[in-house]
């Protein structure tokens, strides 16, 4: 056994044997701990279950935990290449008891395991102790057998840990190996102790007190373990090395390293392979767990890393991105360890590829400017901030790389001028967002971003996070607290909250502290990567400076995720049916529904809506997984990712794919891939349907499609079901029966209002009128028909004057028929031979003056006009019959 996978694998295998729970390792980013910015040791994903906050089905657990070391007090970034055992990646194996055993049992499980399953030699063992732990001193000489002069008292705090001020703590027992006095050291506690001949492989720590205040200590009702081993360090020892670069794990990523670029590991150039491999382990498992490069925060530190290995590349001679070609390396000696580098390893290696391009372009110009800056410089001299700061602010070109490139010509740089320069940009940028209104308003967000830096959004994996209260604003205006009752917006050093952009709404959800309780009902994003909570505290007081769990509602959060990823397939469902000239122009995803506009000059057919949402469907059923990668907006689009409208992009883009194409132009390819910094499904199942709903216009070659997901969708089926089988039955017949059945009916009512309209056309001619006669009389030589009518449409009152002028042969007809709101609609007809003296046109009006309207239309022969007087029907059929009589 010498393998790191081996060795990682037998330690588990150990404590799994010995009945505790093989717990997977945490995210870099802590979900539970906001003070840390990585993940730096095996205990802080069950920080929470030592200080009592959290239960666990399991007293007793191991783990093998990824850690970062890089920023804050943990941070070994300058060493790292130069020694033998620095790193910014490392893993931590550990066990853990929470309240089951203590002491004997975790030493006597310790010795067990290094000296019988690891094999190590007891002789080259020793170990430390605090030194008023006499109960620890007993048990090594009882477990192991050591004489006294083994087992060394150590006074200081090297061995005894503390959460922090307050909290709880205990004493340190380390064991280490002896070397051999080959190599220059002595043993912990001795004035040598900082040489290499004496290294520690374990350290017990033995959580037995609760410190309450600085004088005040208190034991635990139940003492707990937590161990943590470098897996580096035992496989270095285990391997019969000294240095842990030359493990297997390293040997394998810098042999890649030195076949990629031609140049062997001796010399100047060794401590940049080394460099390489261990900046390139951070690398991977930190995007892997959602970090991406950026001007702050995480980010930051991750494109220091990485800028860091990629300075060394360019050293070493490379004239390409190097770091992505050694990923399938790190892939495969780690990834069965750790399925999320195999999972991300796309977006890793287009995140490396595009950073490192990136790069070498800001180095190479910013070496040139900076190698005419300083021309005229010499040893001692010192760069002034100023042209620091535009190096930095104009060309990209950061401080440390500056720094770092004239410490070997033994050149400073003014830091104070660099921040004078600093602070003068950001006060012009404050001018700039002087204003009022709106532009007022927004002035705060731009002020705390200046302040606080942007956000860190942790939402892409988790749900559920810890964080620090930053700011609380109340109308405008930063405060200090805020109390039960109050509705406030609060911005926090990092959320799983998205913050709504991209016509996603933003989360809403809960916000705890040890003294308050508040529920969030919208988050927005606000001064370039502020996230600002919108929250009502329901209980307690809230203050700048409390920590915090957010926890975004779930069942929400996966609404508008399935929602957000129909649209995607939708939208390119919609290209492959209409056309590529079919363009997103905006969007809605809500926890209910999804809507989003497209160009398109005319309403989708029924056919065309059918395919559409079968082909989105068909991509839903694939179950594929949602993949991400980090790219250009330009590269991007050359690779066919679609930007949305509205959207802005950065220089650096989240490419969301999804599917693989079954038919058309699409077949066996990706088929959806957009440009979206939204958050979505992992697999495409998530989203289980689609249904749309409608397709309508909102403007000159704007549709709208409006549809529903998963338990919407299924729901607003199981309700038209329904309705069809209420139609059925109301019906008397079958499901399947309903449409002919209603078909039919539909028919015989419109055969039955025909017949009803010719029998009411009948009845209005043949009498039926208010003086009981059939209206038929003679005016001034003329023959006149002049009638009110009853249920007759006002539409059918000009084919009931065309059959009254049949009747007369030679005359002049009117017909008034009034609605049931009270209107009146009259008709005047007269025949061809008498067209030459009487106008229909002028005929109708007198009856329309009559009804109380003005004027009316048509043809001499026959002619129409209206009124809101009904009740002067009567008045109108004689008002044309005194016209006639001149």
């Amino acid at each position: 056994m010498s393998g790191v996978n081996e060795i990682r694998s037998t330690f588990l295998d150990y404590f799994r044997r010995e009945g505790h729970e093989v717990v997977s390792s945490s995210p870099l980013v802590p979900r539970n701990d906001p003070t840390l910015m990585f993940t730096n040791a095996g205990m802080v994903q069950f920080k929470n279950v030592f200080t009592g906050l959290e239960s666990r089905p399991y007293s007793t657990a191991v783990t093998a935990q990824k850690c970062v070391r890089a920023g804050g007090k943990h941070n070994d970034l300058d060493n790292v290449g130069y020694t033998a055992r620095h790193h910014t990646f490392f893993e931590m194996l550990g066990n853990f008891s929470f309240g089951d055993y203590f002491k004997e049992r975790a030493i006597e499980l310790a010795w067990n395991l290094i000296t019988k399953e690891f094999g190590i030699d007891k002789s080259r063992l020793l170990v430390t102790v605090y030194h008023t732990d006499d109960q620890a001193f007993d048990l090594w000489k009882k477990i192991a057998g050591f004489s006294d002069d083994r087992i060394i008292r150590i006074p200081t705090s090297d061995n005894f840990w503390a959460m922090g001020d307050t909290g709880p703590c205990g004493p340190c027992s380390e064991i280490f190996y002896d070397h051999g006095d080959h190599i220059w050291g002595g043993p912990p506690g001795s004035p040598e102790e900082d040489g290499d001949r004496f290294i520690e492989i374990w350290n017990l720590v033995f959580m037995q007190f609760e410190q309450i205040t600085k004088d005040e200590r208190l034991d635990l009702p139940r003492p707990s373990i937590d161990t943590g081993m470098g897996l580096e360090r035992i496989a270095a020892l285990l391997q019969g090395k000294h240095d842990n670069y030359d493990i297997d794990l390293f040997r394998a990523l810098i042999d890649a390293s030195v076949e990629a670029t031609g140049v062997p590991a001796e010399g100047e150039a060794r401590a940049s392979h080394r460099v390489i491999a261990d900046h390139l382990r951070s690398s991977a498992f930190l995007i892997a767990d959602g970090v991406l490069p950026a001007k702050d925060g995480r980010g930051y530190v991750l494109r220091r890393i990485m800028r860091r290995a990629m300075r060394h590349a360019q050293l070493l001679g490379a004239k390409e991105p190097l770091m992505w070609k050694l990923l399938p390396t790190l892939v495969s000696e780690m990834g069965r360890a750790y399925p999320e580098l195999q999972r991300a390893e796309a977006l890793i290696s287009e995140t490396l590829k595009l950073e490192e391009t990136r790069f070498r372009t800001t180095l190479e110009r910013g070496l040139n400017l900076l190698s005419d800056a300083t021309n005229t410089l010499h040893k001692g001299d010192t760069l002034d901030g100023e042209t620091a700061f535009k190096l930095y602010d104009t060309y990209g070109f950061p401080l440390d790389l500056t720094q770092d490139a004239l410490r070997g010509r033994g050149i400073g740089v003014d830091l104070s001028g660099f921040t004078d320069a600093m602070e003068r940009q950001k006060a012009e940028a404050r001018a700039h967002w002087a204003g009022s209104g709106e532009a007022a308003t927004e002035t705060v967000w731009f002020e705390l971003r200046e302040k606080l830096g942007a956000t860190e959004f942790l939402g892409y994996d988790t749900e559920t996070a810890e964080g620090v209260v930053q700011a609380i604003v109340s109308e405008g205006k930063t405060v200090d607290s805020a109390k039960a009752g109050d509705t406030v917006q609060l911005v926090f050093n990092q959320t799983p909250f998205y913050g709504e952009s991209g016509g996603q709404m933003g989360d809403t959800g809960s916000i705890a502290t040890d003294n308050a309780r508040l529920a969030v009902s919208d988050t927005q994003k606000k001064g370039d990567g502020v996230f600002v909570h919108t929250a009502t505290v329901t209980e307690g007081t809230i203050k700048v400076g409390d920590a915090v769990a957010l926890t975004v509602d779930h069942a929400r959060r996966s609404r508008l995720r399935a929602n957000h990823s129909a649209t995607h397939l939708l939208h390119e469902a919609l290209r492959e049916v209409l056309g590529t000239h079919v363009a997103q122009k905006g969007s809605l995803v809500a926890p209910e529904r999804l809507r989003f506009d497209v160009s398109h000059p005319k309403p989708m057919t029924a056919e065309e809506l059918r395919v559409i949402e079968d082909m989105a469907n068909e991509i839903i059923v694939q179950n594929s997984p949602v993949t991400t990668r980090l790219m250009t907006v330009d590269d991007a689009i050359a690779e066919g990712a679609m930007a949305l409208f509205g959207e802005k992009y950065g220089d650096e883009v989240r490419v969301v794919s999804m599917g693989t194409g079954i038919r058309g132009a699409k077949v066996n390819r990706p088929y959806s891939v957009e440009l979206c910094g939204g958050t979505h499904v992992s697999s495409t199942g998530e989203i289980g349907l689609v249904r749309i709903l409608s397709d309508s216009a909102v403007g000159s070659g704007v549709r709208r499609l409006e549809a529903l997901t998963g338990e919407s969708a299924r729901a607003y089926l199981a309700e038209q079901d329904e309705r069809v089988k209420a139609l059925a039955n109301a019906l008397k017949a079958q499901p399947g029966e309903v449409l002919f059945r209603v078909e039919a009916l539909v028919d015989e009512r419109r055969r039955l209002e025909r017949e009803l309209t010719e029998a009411k056309k009948k009845l209005a001619l043949s009498g039926g009128t208010a003086g009981g006669d059939d209206g038929v009389r003679e005016v001034a030589g003329v023959k006149y028909l002049g009638k009110v009518v009853a249920g007759v449409e006002p539409k059918d009152l000009k084919s009931l004057a065309d059959e009254g002028k049949k009747s007369l042969g030679s005359g002049v007809v009117t017909f008034v028929g009034v609605s049931p709101d009270g209107k009146a609609s009259a008709v005047v007809a007269v025949t061809e031979d008498l067209t030459a003296r009487f106008s229909a046109v002028d005929l109708v009006r007198r009856a329309s003056e009559a009804l109380g309207g003005k004027g009316g239309g048509g043809r001499p022969d026959m002619a129409q006009a209206g009124g809101p007087d009904g009740a002067r029907a009567t008045d109108a059929v004689e008002a044309v019959a005194a016209a006639l009589a001149g």
